[in-house]
């Protein structure tokens, strides 16, 4: 859904506002409310952040974070899930995660639910790209397919069960098919 408020909001004043549920974006002046996620949408998230995030996590490689508000590049975006190196993650001076990510995430995941927009979701990862992403998968789970999009902005398909579904160069310890991501719907 999406908001056009009664004046022209800038981003600093959209951060000021109260979180939503759904989350909202800040996209080009608008206010666009995420559709709230459903039942494949909510398992694929779930599974895919356990997923990415234990062997990168232990090994202090990355992290993956779900529906982690990211603000940078004149938009503030939460992709379903956001992974950062762990030299990237925004950190006090005790060490801990801060609240507030002002950067883009190195690997940034969108899972595309029924009422949402293809095309604003393909938008929010090729702004991703264009700050530094590494890579960015969009994930149809009606379709059972997944477009994955590289840094140098080439997209790839892959909905074949046996793909090995490609990762970025920090995260070869995550080998995942097309047919396993999916199966997780079936369990």
């Amino acid at each position: 859904m999406v908001q056009t408020p009664a004046k022209s909001l800038t981003l600093e004043e959209f951060l000021k506002r109260p979180e939503t549920k759904p989350a909202s974006e800040y996209i080009k002046g608008q206010i666009i409310q995420k559709p709230m996620p459903q039942g494949k949408h909510s398992t694929v998230q779930r599974e895919l952040t356990f997923a990415v995030d234990r062997p990168l996590r232990d090994k202090q490689i990355a992290r993956a974070f779900p529906e982690l508000r990211c603000t940078f590049g004149g938009r503030s975006t939460v992709p379903d899930v956001a992974v950062f190196t762990w030299d990237r993650i925004p950190r006090d001076e005790n060490g801990k995660v801060l609240n507030s990510f002002e950067i883009p995430p190195d690997w940034t995941i969108e899972i595309l639910s029924p009422d949402q927009s293809p095309t604003r979701v393909i938008r929010n990862i090729l702004h991703c790209l264009d700050h530094g992403t590494q890579m960015g998968w969009l994930i149809d789970p009606d379709e059972e397919v997944v477009f994955v999009y590289f840094g140098d902005r080439t997209v790839r398909v892959f909905d074949i069960a046996e793909q090995l579904l490609p990762v970025p160069s920090f995260a070869t310890d995550i080998q995942l098919t097309v047919g396993e991501l999916f199966s997780w719907l079936a369990e």
